[in-house]
């Protein structure tokens, strides 16, 4: 592993699915050491998730990248009793049982606490603890539709739109990895100990989207859905070029706005107050939406974007894959990096993000193989003898 501005801190990654490990994998790129606890019978599912080549997850590569995997069966006492020793001797363990479970097993903080002290124990569930619906499965699905996105995402006259990559655990996974560095700074600088974090699929995602909620506290109005235009930003959508391409436009700042409105040839309403004022462009939204479309329409991709960027209005185009892999920004930060993989060959994913001037992020592995590192971690860390080992092997254990 290599050296990181989260050297010698050691996590272990016993949740499944998204968002739970998704925070192991940001702290791994960063220098922790991560023990990733996986089923013995097919690993975490997200190894079967998304796209396969070979039978190997393509998710899982990324997402398990930096991680060592060991198999133990939790729901045996002498698997739940292993998870327990390795907590001991770690920093932060992140789980994503259900409450019930976590107390029926004796994985609760409080037991958990009791052995270590200085243990962080994340805890990510769908609807959080407490609560009526605390103890009933989640998936991200849900949290984009209770958190209020999928009622605002999509056409007006169409259904709710659901995101096709993974929103909700995403947002979750972002808002439990800096409470897992606050938890560990106010432990470490503050010489406290360890703590609970609560995280669930709805609430940090219903966070960003807390407009609704003000609007309706305030005035009595429920926001609906607007396609791709927002009611706080004008021109703002996304417009179909002469060759068949998309462009997306943002004016939310009202310089960036008068510029748009100058680049289009119409320079007459930047004096105008119907579109020079911010409210009231808003309310001629409509018209300063086709007076883009019209123009961009008449315009191939790359003619638009060339008068877009010498008036240096915030304009872009809608990139797939392929374009996105060989933009010139994106290779110019060597943003895509292709890495050695022992069972494809090799894979091109995204590197660390954020990026330090210092103490940089890296990638050592993608995602290992199912128990790939059980006798690292069984032997030399919890010096198993090799008649347990083997007996644990036996039963099915690990």
């Amino acid at each position: 592993m290599s050296e990181g501005p989260l050297s010698g801190l050691r996590v272990i990654d016993a949740a499944t699915l998204a968002a739970g490990p998704l925070v192991a994998t940001w702290l791994a790129e960063f220098g922790a050491e991560v023990i990733k606890v996986e089923q013995p019978e097919g690993g975490d599912p997200l190894r079967q998730w998304g796209t396969q080549k070979d039978g190997i997850g393509l998710m899982w590569k990324s997402l398990g990248r930096n991680k060592k995997s060991i198999t133990l069966d939790l729901r045996h006492e002498a698997g739940r009793d292993i998870l327990r020793a390795l907590a001991r001797e770690a920093d932060v363990l992140v789980l994503n049982l259900r409450p019930s479970t976590l107390d029926r097993w004796g994985l609760n903080y409080a037991r958990m606490k009791a052995e270590n002290p200085r243990l962080v124990l994340l805890h990510v569930t769908g609807f959080g603890a407490g609560g009526p619906k605390s103890d009933r499965p989640g998936f991200g699905t849900l949290g984009e539709a209770m958190s209020g996105f999928a009622h605002l995402t999509g056409h007006p006259d169409g259904p709710p739109t659901l995101p096709s990559f993974m929103l909700a655990d995403g947002v979750a996974a972002l808002t439990a990895t800096y409470a897992v560095m606050m938890a560990l700074y106010h432990r470490d600088v503050h010489g406290a100990d360890g703590q609970l974090i609560d995280i669930n699929l709805i609430e940090p995602l219903a966070r960003l989207i807390e407009q609704p909620v003000l609007t309706f506290d305030q005035t009595g109005s429920v926001p609906t859905r607007t396609g791709n235009r927002w009611d706080i930003s004008a021109p703002r959508n996304t417009y179909r070029t002469k060759d068949g391409h998309w462009l997306a436009m943002s004016g939310s700042a009202p310089t960036i706005a008068m510029r748009a409105l100058r680049a289009v040839g119409r320079a007459d309403l930047t004096t105008d107050p119907r579109f020079a004022e911010a409210q009231q462009r808003l309310a001629n939204a409509a018209q300063v939406d086709k007076i883009m479309a019209d123009w961009i329409a008449e315009r191939t991709l790359d003619e638009a974007m060339t008068v877009f960027e010498e008036a240096e209005v915030a304009a872009a185009p809608v990139y797939d894959a392929p374009q996105l892999l060989a933009d010139p920004q994106m290779r110019a930060r060597g943003v895509y990096t292709s890495h050695p993989d022992p069972e494809l060959g090799s894979m091109t994913v995204q590197g660390p993000v954020p990026r330090f001037s210092d103490t940089a992020g890296s990638i050592d592995h993608l995602g290992p193989r199912l128990g790939e590192h059980n006798e690292e971690i069984y032997r030399d860390l919890l010096g198993l003898d090799a008649d347990r080992y083997q007996r644990l092997q036996h039963d099915g254990i690990i």
